[in-house]
């Protein structure tokens, strides 16, 4: 970053990844109540996308999807099944491995991630008009199934 600020003089490239180191550091440094929260949420909604993609959410594709090591997603998903947020089962393809599910409570808890989610949304966009929202979504959306799709 330079004294213009965030992204000045930047390429876009380098303004997406300034973008994203920005977020995965907020409120964890702050309070660690709230980087716990957002650990649970994180592990929960990668296994509620791999489920949601038809890929099964054993601990290697769980840490691939949130870009950890197989121990750190392992201690994720312990502390998320602790949290009564997953539940392990053997896996859909392999009966050997464990897969990871979304329970009821983690589903109520995502639900509630997701509304703060929208309400951050809400405050930083706050003066754009609906059409720049609905563009800025479209562009991470497409970006993400790119991502998605060059993983795969």
């Amino acid at each position: 970053m330079n004294d213009l600020g965030p992204g000045a003089g930047a390429g876009p490239g380098q303004t997406m990844f300034e973008f994203v180191r920005h977020w995965s550091r907020r409120d964890a440094a702050d309070d660690d109540q709230i980087a716990e929260n957002g650990r649970l949420v994180l592990v929960t909604e990668a296994v509620d996308a791999l489920s949601r993609r038809g890929v099964d959410a054993s601990i290697s594709t769980i840490a691939r999807e949130i870009g950890i090591d197989q121990s750190g997603a392992s201690r994720l998903v312990k502390d998320a099944v602790t949290a009564e947020l997953l539940v392990l089962e053997a896996g859909t393809s392999d009966r050997r491995r464990r897969s990871a599910r979304v329970t009821g409570t983690g589903q109520l808890h995502l639900e509630c991630a997701h509304a703060w989610q929208e309400q951050v949304f809400e405050r930083l966009t706050a003066g754009w008009s609906a059409p720049k929202r609905r563009a800025f979504q479209q562009a991470m959306t497409e970006l993400l199934e790119r991502s998605n799709g060059a993983s795969s």
